[in-house]
């Protein structure tokens, strides 16, 4: 069963965008069939929502773990190295697991759907 085996610890980088691990963020996905770690280190941006009232009232601040997991797996060097529907297809997953409504779910899928401009355009460990 796909699961978060570490829980997410991170920082404020700056303005309340940018944050940074602390530790690892460990993932199971059943999807990968692999466990997806996040390196201590790494910045996010968390879901990228635009701060619309009504969009960001209803998806901001909803998948915080899940997020860093879809932002890692569009690195051009996370481990594994997957292909942009796949990466959004393990954000689907965590957001199952972790009991997020198929509203918020799909919705924030079907948005992550449209970023391909940013998929393998980052390194992940470029600040290590």
């Amino acid at each position: 069963m796909s699961k978060f085996l570490t829980e997410l610890e991170v920082e404020l980088v700056n303005d309340d965008t940018v944050w940074r691990l602390k530790h690892p963020l460990m993932y199971w996905s059943d999807l990968l069939n692999y466990t997806v770690v996040v390196p201590a280190g790494f910045e996010t941006d968390f879901a990228s929502v635009p701060r619309v009232p009504v969009a960001y009232t209803l998806f901001g601040d909803r998948a915080h773990r899940e997020s860093v997991i879809h932002d890692y797996l569009f690195r051009k060097d996370s481990k594994p190295l997957v292909n942009f529907m796949t990466a959004n297809k393990v954000f689907l997953e965590a957001m199952e697991f972790r009991g997020k409504t198929k509203f918020v779910r799909y919705a924030m899928f079907f948005g992550v759907c449209f970023s391909f401009f940013c998929f393998h355009k980052k390194f992940a460990r470029h600040l290590f």
